[in-house]
């Protein structure tokens, strides 16, 4: 893991704060969990997710311009798959996180009773 300078310059900061809202949408977490398995289509993608096919093709796109997710064309499908493995190691941070949280408050709620 690639440690970065403290105090943390503000450029980086920027591209930092820039790539978690890349990843920080509900709907882009769900593409890449889904994709998590391999390489998929819009069609797929659509249909495991439950959404529309413009909607799906929208976060693909922020997704693909933050070079998160690669594609390749065949025929008149396109198929979607992660090139930055790296987002899934921050996902499982930041539940870790969360479950850390989880486990105080119910122990909190535990003491209560």
């Amino acid at each position: 893991m690639t440690s970065f300078p403290h105090p943390v310059p503000a450029a980086l900061a920027d591209l930092i704060a820039a790539r978690l809202r890349v990843i920080g949408d509900p709907t882009r977490i769900r593409i890449l969990d889904t994709l998590r398995g391999g390489e998929l289509s819009v069609g797929a993608l659509t249909e495991q997710l439950q959404t529309s096919q413009q909607n799906a093709s929208k976060h693909l796109g922020v997704l693909h311009a933050a070079g998160i997710v690669g594609r390749r064309k065949e025929g008149t499908t396109v198929y979607y798959r992660v090139t930055d493995a790296g987002v899934f190691d921050l996902c499982e941070l930041v539940c870790g996180g969360l479950q850390n949280q989880a486990d105080h408050l119910s122990t909190l709620m535990e003491a209560t009773r």
